[in-house]
């Protein structure tokens, strides 16, 4: 993926963002070397900020997912189960644009349509082993009501609606009549070791550097940036 469209869709996506009345956090807006500068932990070590994924494949459009992590927890709280044990993140969904299935081993998470058109979640039960149960029916909160639906069912949210998502629960996304904006609350969020995907596939995009950095991506920072 070009460094030059990453660029292109960081504007094109805070454009969006903004014009539901979200405002990103100032440390959305420094420069790489303002980044590099600052350092700071709290920021490159629960790696908060910008994140384009086209899951390596090369077709942002038809596969991909816009991201911001806003705020996010440490392990080691979760494991103790007291600290910040939670994380926010704050989403793009394109008209039509997959993310594809996939489950979490520890992270539940609150997804909700803050606007735009519907999101649509393809939903599937874990089997003993972790995979995918084809037959078993999926049970889900929806803002606090529970629904039920067949294996591979299609859970559509208007604006406003949301569902929680328990950990194993496999689940591919995308929008319907419209991009969405999408918000996430969940538990720590560790992108790096807690993604399973169905098919053997990245989680971030193989950048070409045809242009200089609008603004570093969380999977930047270990190059840029450093330890």
């Amino acid at each position: 993926m070009k460094r030059s469209r990453i660029n292109e869709i960081i504007r094109e996506g805070d454009a969006f963002i903004r014009s539901f009345g979200y405002v990103m956090p100032p440390f959305a807006y420094w420069s790489p070397d303002e980044l590099k500068a600052k350092k700071p932990a709290g920021i490159v070590d629960a790696r908060l900020g910008w994140d384009i994924t086209d899951y390596g494949e090369e077709e942002f459009d038809e596969l991909g997912l816009f991201l911001f992590t806003v705020r996010n927890g440490r392990a080691e709280d979760l494991s103790r189960g007291k600290g910040m044990l939670y994380a926010e993140k704050i989403m793009i969904s394109r008209k039509d644009q997959l993310s594809p299935m996939h489950r979490h081993v520890v992270k539940a998470e609150d997804i909700i349509n803050r606007g735009g058109g519907k999101l649509v979640l393809e939903l599937f039960m874990p089997d003993t082993d972790g995979g995918i149960d084809r037959k078993a029916e999926v049970t889900v909160p929806t803002d606090g009501v529970v629904r039920k639906l067949p294996a591979g069912g299609l859970l559509k949210l208007d604006p406003g609606e949301s569902v929680t998502l328990l950990p194993g629960v496999w689940h591919a996304f995308w929008g319907e009549g419209g991009d969405v904006l999408i918000g996430e609350v969940s538990t720590v969020n560790d992108d790096l070791t807690d993604n399973i995907f169905e098919k053997p596939i990245g989680r971030f995009s193989n950048i070409e550097e045809d242009a200089a950095p609008l603004h570093l991506l969380v999977s930047d920072y270990d190059r840029w940036i450093g330890g």
